[in-house]
């Protein structure tokens, strides 16, 4: 696909001509700190995105969830995400060390309004802060520290539009690929896609807060 130069737009000048002044609502809203607001949102909330960006300027969005209330507010600057085990592949945390600005957006299932909060983190293992996200017997390694810059209540256009929260936007998995089927195509390790899926499974049966 080539699109013509003069088609794609060069700086901010560019952009900001071909759309509307920015309201003076939608810049008012920015909170420099964690309101009452913001911290009923991140205790009702079971799951968020965080965006990070590797030292080669790549940028990376990486899911986290559990239940609501993972995410501990420790006062109006400062918020703790327990690191789950995953894939260890360690994203997120490694870009953290490269540059330390992350963007955070909260989900509330039902919920169309997403909450932003952009920050500095930091990776922690202290293990007086790790208990706190003590859950089914097992107790996070490490987790992320975030120093609140931004924080603010993102409209619900996007979520409206989409329908992400409408029964009736349900696929019907039959129709799509299984993940599994996926996963053998892309790691091409020699494992067929009945064999990734026992291994998902176990792993989802007992790897949900466990190394092991």
């Amino acid at each position: 696909m080539s699109i013509e130069t003069s088609n794609v737009l060069q700086d901010e000048q560019g952009l900001r001509q071909i759309y509307r002044a920015t309201g003076e609502r939608a810049l008012l809203k920015v909170q420099s700190k964690l309101d009452q607001h913001c911290r009923d949102f991140i205790a009702r909330s079971p799951f968020l995105c965080i965006g990070s960006s590797r030292p080669d300027g790549h940028a990376d969005v990486s899911p986290r969830g559990d239940p609501p209330g993972f995410v501990h507010v420790v006062d109006d600057h400062t918020l703790l995400i327990p690191d789950r085990p995953g894939n260890d592949r360690l994203d997120t945390m490694t870009n953290i060390f490269q540059n330390p600005k992350i963007g955070l957006l909260f989900f509330i299932p039902g919920m169309e309004e997403t909450l932003r909060v952009n920050g500095a983190a930091r990776v922690i293992t202290d293990q007086q802060e790790l208990q706190r996200f003590e859950f089914r017997g097992h107790t996070p390694v490490a987790a992320i520290e975030l120093t609140v810059h931004e924080a603010f209540l993102h409209c619900a256009k996007a979520l409206k539009r989409s329908l992400l929260w409408d029964e009736q936007s349900k696929i019907d998995r039959k129709t799509f690929t299984r993940p599994a089927q996926i996963f053998a195509d892309h790691v091409k390790g020699g494992m067929s896609a009945d064999q990734v899926e026992v291994y998902l499974q176990e792993n989802y049966k007992n790897g949900l807060y466990s190394k092991e």
